[in-house]
Parts: C-alpha cells; structure tokens; sequence
C-alpha cells in the first residue's frame, strides 16, 4: 500500500468511538479509564483528537505509561490522522505535599511521587535527548517577546540556507500562534505513511510542518503546558523528515514549555535570536539568549529585525524604532551579530501573500540580507552537517 489518503473525506470519528477505545485501559488502580473521573473534554473533528489526562500531581509518574497507551489506542482507531494526549499533573489545592517514602509492604496502588524520583544526582532531563534520525542540526529561531517577525525571519532563514545548497526543513512550533501557514500559503493536511507518520508539507524546496495544518485557522488553543509539550514532541518525532541538513524550528515568543521541551527532547545546535532595535524588545531578547545558555544551547547570533524603515518611494531611511541596539546588546553580550533587516514594504507583502521574499525577489537587496544571515549560520554548522 502506498502512503494513505486521509483528508477531510476520510472516516469521521466520534468523540463516542474515542471512548469506547479507552474504555478497554486501566488506570494504575485497575479501573477503566472513562470511569476513573480523569479525562478532560475530547475534541475529536477531522480525523485529528485531543485531550488531557488530569491527575495528581503525587500520581503523575505512575500515570505516564497510561497516557502513552491512550495515545496509542486513539491513534489505531480508523480514520484518526493526528492524536494528542496529554497528562496534566496538579497538587490539589489545600493539599499537603506528600509524605516521605515509606517502605513498600506490597499495597496495591499508586506509590507516591517521591517512590519514583531518581536519586540525588540523578539523570538530568538533558538526558532525555535524542538525534531525530535523518537530521544533521536542529536550530531554534527565537524571541523575547512576539511582534517581533520572528516567524517571516524564520522562513527566510529557511529559504537562504535553500540557497547556500542545505536540504532544509521548517518546523512551526508556535502552539498559540502559528504563522506559517499563512506565511506559505499553504492549508493543506499532512498525510500519513505506512508507519502511520506525518509527511511534512512542501513548498519552496522545504519539508514544512505546523500545528497550524492540523486545526483551523481561527481554532482557539487553549492549551496547558501538557499539551503544549505533547504537540512539539509529536512534531519532533512523529514526522517523517526524511534526510535534512538542517531544521528549522520557529519558536513561539518567550522563554516557557515550548522552548523547554525542544531543548530536552533534542541536542539543538544552536539558537538565533530575533530582536527589533528598542530597549523592551532588548531586554526579552536577553532572556531568550539567557535561557538557551542555561540548557547548554549555543547561541548563533542575533538579528535586528525591523532595523530602520526604508522608504520603498525614495529610499530614505528612517529609525522608527531605534537602530543599532541588537549589535550593541550581541557585543555586549559576547554572541555574534548576524544582521539587520529593515522594515520594508516588499517584505510585508510577500509575506501576507505566502510568497516570502527570498523566493519571490531572490535577487533583490532584502534576498541578500537573509542569504548573508544564512550564511553566517552555517558557517557555525559546517562541522556538524559535514559529519552527518
């Protein structure tokens, strides 16, 4: 069989079938799970199914494997293109912290969450990292804070390194505001392969995967952090990527769940950093960069993003919102300085259209400056996509 066609004609699945798979798993107590008072409401539209599974936080370890079970047995229902299950872990209000471990005397039941902490010294959650097979270097394209153009950044990183002759693919991991989709023109859904793995989107020569291909455009995500990390470990691991040199992953704005967990899933190989010029956008940026040095990711640079605005009629420049402070703030900071972008009509344009500017102006002057930021990353990855 070739690569199944799942579309928005495939079998409808209801929120009762997703019921009666789970109905067939125990929780850790033996106790069906649709009758263990934990599930969350089930969305279930267009082959793709979501939902939480709300416990203890005490209990959450001894639940994990439940979760990954329902994961599995949603996901083997017919018609079910996408399944996301995640395990939100709450202390219950008023409650005491748990007491110390006491020796087990074989009682049946869920052990503490102290019976299951490591040691001290233990694995650190860095040690959950692992290569996704077929990928030479993931990089993180990242913001302080949003409205910053991170995304329209991203993609034309994207398409620079396209130019410089890198197999590359682009991840939009922006859970709450996905911006690719439009950025492509693209709302096609991805389809599944025998292994029952996403085939990413194409476009411009690029493997392309957004949340924004699973749920409609004006879908509100109103996400916890659990779901927010199942979604970008789901787009990690459970697209078939092929062989790519690099991966780019267009982070949402912040220093939270996201960025956490792409850093623990996989070893990054580095972060770039989008920044506008004023002192509010420099001082989220310096958070940004902080936090990537903290989980041991390099820093590749920064761009200055909306550097000054250029009159498309004249040429004139003008400092709209200051120039300079992101090359300032990379020297300060001791990181390179990638560039600066200006703020131009033709970038605005291209971008809303889906047609981005190093594809659709590839010899013009605003091209250049991404292909030259393009530059400046790989030459830091050289050593790594040379060894894949």
């Amino acid at each position: 069989m070739g690569h199944l066609e799942i579309r928005r004609c495939a079998l409808s699945v209801t929120q009762q079938q997703v019921l009666d798979s789970l109905a067939r798993i125990k929780s850790p107590r033996g106790v069906a799970l649709t009758n263990a008072n934990v599930l969350s409401a089930i969305s279930a539209s267009d082959g793709k199914v979501f939902f939480s599974i709300n416990v203890d936080a005490a209990e959450a370890r001894a639940w994990e494997s439940i979760r990954a079970e329902a994961e599995a047995a949603v996901r083997a229902i017919p018609g079910v293109t996408t399944a996301m299950v995640a395990l939100t872990a709450e202390r219950k209000p008023g409650s005491a912290p748990p007491p110390p471990p006491q020796p087990s005397r074989g009682t049946p039941g869920v052990q503490p969450v102290h019976a299951h902490k490591p040691p001290q010294g233990g694995q650190s959650p860095m040690a959950r990292q692992s290569e996704i097979p077929g990928v030479a270097a993931v990089i993180a394209v990242a913001s302080g804070k949003g409205g910053v153009g991170k995304s329209t950044t991203a993609l034309n990183l994207a398409l620079g390194l396209r130019d410089l002759g890198l197999k590359v693919g682009l991840l939009d991991a922006d859970i709450y505001g996905p911006s690719v989709p439009r950025l492509t023109g693209m709302r096609d859904k991805p389809e599944l392969n025998d292994e029952r793995k996403m085939i990413p989107l194409r476009r411009f020569g690029l493997a392309i995967m957004s949340i924004g291909f699973l749920v409609e455009e004006e879908t509100a995500m109103i996400w916890r952090g659990p779901m927010v990390m199942s979604a970008v470990t789901q787009m990690l691991r459970d697209v078939e990527w092929g062989k790519l040199d690099v991966l780019v992953v267009d982070m949402p704005p912040g220093t939270g769940d996201a960025q956490l967990t792409l850093a623990q899933n996989v070893p990054l190989k580095g972060a770039v950093i989008v920044s506008t010029p004023q002192d509010l956008s420099l001082i989220d940026a310096r958070r940004g960069l902080a936090m990537f040095k903290k989980v041991n990711v390099p820093v590749l640079g920064i761009v200055e993003n909306m550097s000054y605005f250029q009159c498309p009629h004249c040429g004139t420049k003008s400092d709209i919102f200051g120039h300079g402070g992101a090359r300032h703030e990379a020297e300060k900071l001791g990181v390179p300085f990638l560039g600066e972008i200006p703020l131009h009509m033709a970038i605005r344009t291209t971008s809303d259209a889906g047609n981005p500017v190093v594809d659709s102006e590839p010899d013009g002057p605003h091209a250049a400056i991404y292909r030259a930021i393009a530059g400046q990353v790989r030459d830091q990855l050289k050593g790594v996509i040379a060894a894949a």
